[in-house]
């Protein structure tokens, strides 16, 4: 019963900015459309809400978030999934490391027990990954001031 309508199709994607294929034509109301011709028929059905435009349909983030959460737990994780060296994904424990060195640093400033310049020597070590925890450092600190004795 119902036709393709394509003239009114066209000018109503004309009239609404979208391609065809997002124009809504009320199938009930088959025979109003039917009869209008000309581009203000067509507007006059567009505000009316015999003819509308449909909404864009987006991209689902449904999958993502499941994966998501399965990665939060752990999951997914074999090694087919992996891309790049172990040491290269490891790379948040040197991160990790650093800024509590750094954070460490500060403290023993802060409370006098380095003054600026040692600071800045030990700050260059750190980067240089001379240290491997803080502990290691705290006692590099420790056996430099008894040297300086």
């Amino acid at each position: 019963m119902q036709g393709k309508l394509k003239t009114q199709r066209r000018i109503a994607s004309k009239v609404l900015g979208v391609g065809e294929g997002r124009v809504w034509l009320d199938p009930s109301k088959f025979k109003d459309i039917k009869e209008a011709i000309t581009r203000a028929d067509v507007e006059g059905l567009i505000s009316k809400d015999v003819i509308k435009k449909k909404e864009l349909v987006g991209q689902s983030r449904s999958r993502a978030r499941k994966l998501h959460q399965k990665k939060k737990k752990g999951h997914r994780k074999g090694i087919g999934s992996r891309r790049g060296e172990k040491s290269a994904r490891m790379a948040f424990n040197w991160i990790d490391r650093v800024r509590a060195l750094r954070k460490e640093l500060n403290k023993q400033r802060k409370q006098g027990k380095i003054d600026s310049k040692e600071f800045r020597e030990l700050y260059r070590k750190i980067k240089g990954n001379t240290f491997h925890s803080v502990n290691h450092m705290r006692n590099y600190i420790e056996v430099m001031k008894k040297e300086q004795q």
